[in-house]
């Protein structure tokens, strides 16, 4: 009963936020005034104590003209601080895209602000964590904004408290609010440096001599198939008005590559390994071979294309040791 009736209060919600005991947040965000914390900053500070020495001053040496500019000033100083704060509050924020990211990048995530009101927001800071960014919010507008953020590990990368802010308009005071949207990354491997192995032929099988997508011998043309790479495709038949076609080859390159978590060397580490087969899973799909994936307890078969990409660098994000 005691947290029902402390989370209404304005402290306890300023107090959650500072130590992040909170969960994201779906759907879109409105910055009601209790949302919205308004401080001075240090040039606020300096601007409020030369208006007291002013004020000090004029009422020492009886200055009429002192006192006419020191309430000038003060009336000034207060008049931004309603327009710092209306220029953040009665905001939406609602939740973007982002898009899969290698650890070590900057992943950049999607959010929107949207003003219902009748006047523009200026100068409006976004920051996660890392560098900030800065936009302006026409009257009655969506802006989309991506906020960067480092994705220092693979698996998923939740969004983490973003901070919003505005100085707006005379950097006298700041006007802030939080925010955590419910909106994830998934952060896939940082591949390494090595090439792509050799494709071992198995003799039983006959694959030295079979025909496929491969980049030996030229064999001949097959109908397009979807996830054929656009390497192989006959773009001068294209060109002429001809169907849309696929170029084979045959020898050893059209074989299919596996690449198999129990083959790398057993002194390469977890990640070591999970670096090794993203990168062979890159190189594999921009020559556009067919290739397999193998992890302990998963198995993926010989395919091509984007999709076939994607789900591969999947497992190897998600990859959990058993």
């Amino acid at each position: 009963m005691l947290d029902r009736v402390l989370q209404y209060s304005q402290l306890y919600n300023f107090y959650s936020w500072v130590f992040k005991r909170h969960a994201p947040e779906r759907g879109v965000v409105f910055l009601g005034q209790r949302r919205v914390y308004v401080l001075p900053t240090r040039h606020g500070l300096t601007f409020s104590l030369a208006v007291l020495l002013m004020l000090l001053g004029s009422i020492n040496y009886v200055l009429s003209l002192g006192f006419v500019l020191t309430f000038l000033l003060a009336g000034l100083g207060l008049v931004s601080i309603l327009h710092t704060f209306r220029n953040l509050a009665h905001l939406y924020v609602g939740p973007g895209r982002v898009d899969d990211v290698f650890a070590g990048e900057l992943a950049g995530f999607g959010i929107t602000l949207e003003s219902r009101a009748d006047f523009e927001r200026f100068a409006i800071d976004l920051a996660a964590g890392g560098p900030s960014v800065t936009c302006d919010v026409p009257a009655r507008r969506t802006v989309y904004v991506s906020v960067p953020v480092r994705a220092a590990k693979r698996g998923w990368l939740q969004l983490p408290r973003v901070t919003i802010e505005t100085r707006y308009p005379l950097g006298l005071t700041r006007a802030w609010a939080y925010v955590q949207p419910d909106i994830r990354a998934l952060v896939y491997p940082a591949p390494d440096n090595a090439l792509l192995p050799p494709i071992a032929a198995v003799p039983d099988a006959g694959e030295a001599l079979s025909l496929g997508a491969g980049m030996d011998d030229f064999a001949g043309l097959r109908p397009y198939q979807a996830g054929d790479s656009p390497r192989h495709i006959a773009w001068k038949a294209v060109a002429r008005g001809g169907p849309v076609l696929t170029k084979t080859f045959s020898g050893r390159a059209s074989s299919e590559l596996w690449f198999d978590w129990a083959a790398l060397p057993d002194a390469m580490g977890i990640e070591a390994r999970l670096s090794r087969l993203t990168r062979w899973v890159l190189l594999a799909h921009q020559e556009g071979a067919r290739f397999g994936l193998r992890l302990p307890g998963v198995e993926i078969g010989p395919a091509q294309g984007e999709a076939h990409r994607a789900s591969c660098l999947r497992e190897l994000a998600l990859f959990e040791p058993k």
